[in-house]
């Protein structure tokens, strides 16, 4: 059984998806949390999700100009999707 995900774990697969949209030349790559989550092997009926949008926030850049596309009433939850400008 792999150990749960930290908040640092989200915060590095972050980083290298945004490494390989660079690489690539993107503008900018869309992050949902639902699919982040997903890409750390997480199943919904135990999930991390709240710690997964909270990296996702954090990773969140006000000099790139990156914005939330999509939130959740609450603000946290599996639709959470952030767009993050490279």
């Amino acid at each position: 059984m792999q150990p749960l995900p930290r908040i640092a774990d989200f915060k590095n697969e972050i980083e290298n998806i945004k490494m390989l949209g660079r690489s690539r030349g993107e503008k900018y790559i869309e992050i949902v949390a639902l699919e982040l989550h997903k890409k750390l092997g997480m199943p919904i009926r135990n999930h991390r999700m709240a710690s997964c949008c909270n990296a996702m926030y954090a990773m969140m850049l006000n000099k790139h100009g990156d914005q939330v596309i999509s939130a959740p009433p609450k603000g946290k939850g599996s639709t959470l999707k952030i767009r993050y400008y490279l």
